[in-house]
């Protein structure tokens, strides 16, 4: 069904990486884990629950402990080679876009941002020479909980790096307080990268209820993204979907991710979700988030969704190969430059 390969858009390094190398890695570096036990370690750094975590709180601590084993350069780099070729050989995956915050991997300052960024472009130079059928590339994330100067930087560090495989950005993490972000505050970061040359993804729509629905409206018309990670709180609002195609944005949508961590209640929700973005013309992609902090991979999407009635084999050939399409290694990458 997917002779060019799959194309993978939205995944985290952290999530990205199997429980053994993230172990050897932890040893490598002498970090005192929490356990000494292998099996608990796995538990610890994989959402291990088939029932998923109780909240998004819940995920970020999962997340924490996978920064914290790749907050060195020597990490990172293996962590980036380790993802691209885990992707190929596993799943055939022959476009992946990486994300990560680089500033969540250098322990407050302790490490030096330039060294975790070269780092990852080496294991991306290295993935690349083992796998010449793969096109990848790494995307800089912002964080909600940085301050407007923290996540300039990060804009900086991918505009600078560009030339090295840095090929998007992004912001994610948690909300302050739990309150509605107000995305306009990132409104200049990204019109720098987009100027520069860079993808725009934006974390928006995956929960919040009503507030993270007037989210996505506010970062579709403010920031003008080429892509929303997730974003599948649209499928309420006949309107929003409008805008959404409208804009010509692609979601990135993780079906078992948004199981997991409850953003959609159960498969009769993910076949409505997907039906009501078919129906209203609204492009999409699917994506993991991180096939082994979730414990799934990209073909499990997609039998996934073919076995609930969410999308037909067409439509998931479809939804492929707009992957390829949408991603910031080529094709319509930059069409709302």
């Amino acid at each position: 069904m997917f002779d060019e390969g799959l194309a993978e858009l939205h995944t985290h390094l952290g999530g990205s990486v199997a429980s053994d190398i993230m172990w050897s890695l932890a040893h490598e570096q002498g970090i005192h884990l929490p356990t000494r036990d292998y099996e608990e370690f796995d538990r610890l750094v994989t959402v291990s629950d088939p029932r998923g975590v109780p909240d998004l709180d819940s995920l970020d601590r999962i997340y924490h402990l996978a920064e914290l084993i790749q907050s060195s350069p020597l990490a990172v780099e293996r962590s980036v080679h380790a993802a691209i070729g885990g992707a190929y050989r596993s799943q055939r995956i022959t476009t992946l876009e990486l994300r990560f915050n680089p500033m969540k991997r250098n322990r407050g300052g302790e490490r030096d941002l330039d060294h975790i960024i070269l780092a990852a472009t080496r294991g991306l130079d290295i993935a690349s020479l083992e796998y010449p059928q793969v096109r990848a590339g790494l995307i800089l994330m912002m964080d909600r909980t940085f301050s407007a100067d923290q996540n300039m930087v990060i804009i900086e560090k991918a505009l600078r790096y560009r030339s090295r495989g840095i090929v998007g950005v992004d912001i994610a993490g948690p909300r302050p307080g739990g309150a509605r972000y107000d995305y306009t505050q990132i409104r200049e970061h990204v019109d720098l990268a987009r100027d520069g040359g860079l993808g725009v993804t934006i974390h928006v729509g995956e929960e919040g209820g009503d507030h993270g629905v007037e989210e996505i409206g506010e970062v579709v018309e403010a920031l003008r993204p080429d892509r929303l990670g997730h974003g599948i709180l649209a499928a309420r609002d006949p309107e929003l979907m409008s805008a959404i195609r409208a804009a010509d944005v692609t979601l990135e949508i993780c079906p078992t991710s948004n199981l997991l961590t409850k953003a959609l209640r159960d498969e009769d929700e993910v076949r409505e979700t997907f039906r009501a973005f078919v129906e209203n013309g609204v492009a999409f992609t699917i994506a993991t988030d991180g096939p082994e902090m979730m414990r799934t991979h990209l073909r499990d999407e997609f039998e996934l969704l073919f076995r609930i009635g969410a999308l037909s084999r067409d439509e998931l050939a479809t939804a492929n190969a707009r992957g390829h399409e949408a991603s910031f290694l080529g094709g319509r990458a930059h069409a709302h430059a």
